[in-house]
């Protein structure tokens, strides 16, 4: 994809907003002669160049300005850690932003004028042929700002603060936050890992379901981080378990795009067994397929009108106008940029998969992933190498002596490292930044299971992955 020559990536802005000192920040040699984030968009149709790399340096990204501030990165070869995707969005998204901001007036939304409606219709039409998922009518489909938003609502209505939630784990980590918000406690089901894959523990999982206060479960459907895609036997044993035990299952599908070869995404909701699917319900959203996170804009469904009732209840319908926009043009055009994306990713996931078996030998992997654009990294071998229980404990020990010498409280201080105690896997996190100049996702966060363990995004081009990949073999070569 051609460049703009004539723009340069504005690092001037960025320091001053990040508080570092003008050239302090040095950029992987595949960013250095990139434009920055505001240069003309790529052609409509043909295929995607998604190779060339693409610098989101500056534009406020958790992806990689975070990482560079909180890690104070003095230079950054590749983040790959939060799960956002460093592709230029699909050229319809773009094109419909323009055309709206030339409408210089962001008042309230009329959510029965043309566009809005195009937009509900174009989620009830996107669903039903990507997916099979039928969706009766609009009045059984409730628009929220997020998945988060949703989950919380349906939350707020069934699991009462104490109350127990059913994960099967390690499990995306943002559902931590959730129970924080809502009060509740996490119930985790440990999954078995196996033959390179990860398996429900449906004797554990069952007797967990069992317990007292057990709600409700929330179902990541991809699994978010360890690539599973579920079959329909899996899903309906989880389904029948959860109805026999009263307790209502919440299924995340917002990954559901992103499966790789010889996989198929089965939406809860298209179960065969009416029961199972009426004791459930689902959210999804644009906002992973087409990178759209900072837009806003997410739905709900169910096939039980009270438990829609009862979740549109705790909702709040807020919408983004930009992201009612994006959403819509990336429905009525974007599927064919999203089909190549997938197998672009698809193919980065074979890539890293052969490259670390072959090249890292102290991580290891297990079989390919069977969807999402995340690998799950065993890191066990880098933390021995590295001390990194000591190097935790040793850290938590002087955060602690100097809140006490402060004279303020260890538990409540405000860093990305100081409001939780940390761990090994925050201990590697931070050696990969140091020496590897990679920022990866702490293992820890995503509950149990999650020790000794990286998650590695993969939704970048190709080659920021192989020299990403390249500098953490490097880097791991010299500890050895």
């Amino acid at each position: 994809m051609e460049q703009d020559k004539n723009v340069k990536p504005n690092r001037r802005e960025f320091f001053a907003r990040t508080g570092r000192g003008a050239g302090v920040l040095a950029l992987s040699p595949l960013l250095a002669g990139i434009a920055s984030p505001g240069h003309a968009a790529g052609k409509a149709s043909g295929p995607i160049d998604f190779d060339t790399p693409f610098n989101r340096i500056g534009s406020d990204s958790v992806h990689w300005d975070m990482p560079i501030r909180t890690e104070n990165m003095s230079h950054i070869v590749a983040a790959l850690g939060i799960a956002d995707m460093d592709f230029r969005a699909a050229p319809v998204i773009t094109a419909e932003l323009r055309k709206r901001l030339s409408l210089e007036n962001w008042g309230y939304l009329d959510m029965g004028s043309p566009n809005p409606k195009a937009f509900v219709k174009g989620i009830l039409d996107w669903n039903r042929k990507r997916y099979g998922v039928t969706v009766a009518n609009e009045g059984n489909l409730g628009i929220t700002t997020g998945v988060h938003s949703g989950i919380i609502a349906t939350m707020r209505a069934y699991s009462p603060p104490g109350s127990k939630v059913l994960m099967a784990t390690p499990i995306y980590n943002g559902f931590y936050s959730d129970l924080r918000a809502t009060k509740t406690v996490a119930n985790e089901s440990l999954m078995k890992y196996a033959n390179g894959s990860w398996e429900i523990d449906w004797a554990d999982f069952e007797a967990k379901a069992a317990m007292p206060d057990t709600k409700v479960s929330i179902l990541c459907n991809p699994q978010n981080p360890v690539g599973r895609v579920w079959t329909q036997e899996e899903l309906t044993r989880y389904g029948e378990i959860c109805l026999k035990h009263n307790v209502l299952v919440l299924s995340d599908e917002i990954h559901c795009d992103f499966i790789n070869k010889g996989q198929k995404f089965i939406p809860f909701s298209t179960l065969p067994n009416k029961a199972i699917v009426d004791n459930s319900i689902s959210y999804m959203s644009a906002s992973k397929s087409f990178s759209l996170a900072g837009m806003k804009a997410a739905w709900f469904f169910s096939t039980n009108p009270e438990v829609f009732k009862a979740t549109s209840f705790y909702n709040h319908p807020d919408l983004n106008t930009l992201g009612m926009y994006a959403s819509k043009a990336a429905h009525e055009g974007g599927e064919g940029w999203l089909n190549q994306c997938v197998a672009y990713i698809d193919g980065n996931h074979a890539f890293a998969n052969a490259y670390i078996k072959a090249n890292i030998p102290m991580i290891k992997v297990g079989n390919k992933p069977e969807g999402t654009y995340l690998t799950w990294l065993d890191v066990g071998a880098v933390a021995d190498k590295i001390g990194a229980r000591k190097l935790a404990d040793d850290a938590n020990q002087q955060a602690r002596d100097a809140a006490a010498k402060a004279g303020t409280d260890y538990s409540g201080r405000q860093s990305l490292d100081t409001v939780r105690t940390l761990t090994p896997e925050d201990m590697v996190r931070k050696w990969m930044a140091k020496n590897a100049f990679v920022y990866l996702n702490e293992g820890s966060s995503y509950g149990l299971g999650g020790a000794n363990h990286m998650r590695m995004n993969l939704a970048t081009s190709r080659r920021m992955l192989k020299a990403a990949l390249d500098s953490m073999a490097g880097a791991l070569k010299n500890l050895a």
